[in-house]
């Protein structure tokens, strides 16, 4: 486990101190998504987006970043045709009615890291709604895969069988070495907090350590289709992110999946927070 990260029993409620801090910034970056796409309106654009996201969380403390925030509107939701890294910043890009949207931002607050992905729609869209109802199933295979010590690369099959059977498409095999997910740590705080092409100089240092270290002991921080994703997962943190995409459409949810050493396989792996947008989202449509 990342340090300070030692869990109770997930079933009991309770979190250790560590635990409740990585559970409180990523409410904190689900709040400030919320917020924001509260305001959007025709005629916003990505980049504005974006600058929204960083001073809502700024002024609530927020002054470091795993990566700065991201917005994608439209067919962009889906990375259609991005073929190079610089594509996935903020564009002048306005958004439309019905025209779906993705919020992304992973800020640092009090040493804690979170990494969420928010997808909404300005108006009607039902392709869209379609695919956020769809990503439960994402959730709950990948879940309980991981508790079944499956390898990250089997898991990662597994995503895109569903993918293929419920008639779209991987879109996070367009991320930086197709990965689902990434391991997260925790980040010493400092008075200045540099970023390099978007992403926090700190945090990049603390995945390649552990990416130096998970050579040595045979596993990786990264969770790509790739033979170093072969292993089972590795405890610790790691910022989770299906991403389906249908005839320019796409959609994500992004958030912390917990895995520990625990023999126990129900507490072997579990999602840190069940009362997320996207969870919430799934509950009410299964009520309805």
């Amino acid at each position: 486990m990342a340090s300070g990260t030692t869990a109770t029993s997930p079933g009991s409620g309770e979190l250790s101190a560590g635990l409740r801090g990585f559970r409180e910034v990523q409410r904190l970056a689900y709040a400030c998504a919320e917020a924001v796409a509260a305001q959007l309106r025709p005629g916003v654009t990505e980049r504005t987006a974006a600058r929204m996201q960083r001073e809502w969380l700024r002024e609530r403390g927020v002054r470091d970043w795993f990566h700065l925030p991201f917005a994608w509107f439209g067919d962009r939701t889906a990375f259609v045709n991005f073929r190079v890294p610089l594509q996935f910043f903020p564009t002048n890009r306005a958004l439309e009615p019905g025209m779906p949207f993705i919020l992304d931002m992973a800020p640092i607050h009090r040493g804690f890291t979170a990494d969420i992905g928010y997808s909404g729609c300005l108006g009607l869209n039902p392709v869209h709604d379609r695919l956020l109802a769809d990503l439960g199933a994402h959730r709950e295979l990948i879940l309980r895969e991981v508790r079944e010590r499956r390898s990250l690369r089997e898991i990662y099959e597994d995503v895109d069988r569903l993918m293929v059977r419920q008639g779209y498409a991987n879109r996070h095999r367009a991320y930086p070495f197709g990965v689902i997910a990434h391991k997260i740590d925790r980040v010493g705080q400092r008075r200045w907090s540099p970023t390099l092409f978007g992403f926090g100089i700190h945090a990049l240092k603390g995945l390649a350590s552990d990416a130096l270290r998970g050579h040595r002991d045979g596993w990786s921080p990264l969770w790509s289709p790739y033979t170093f994703s072969d292993h089972p997962p590795a405890p610790g943190l790691w910022a989770v992110e299906p991403h389906l995409g249908f005839r320019g459409t796409g959609a994500k949810f992004e958030e912390i999946l917990v895995v520990t050493d625990s023999r126990d396989p129900q507490e072997n792996a579990f999602w840190l927070d069940d009362d997320l947008p996207h969870v919430r989202r799934g509950r009410e449509k299964g009520a309805a």
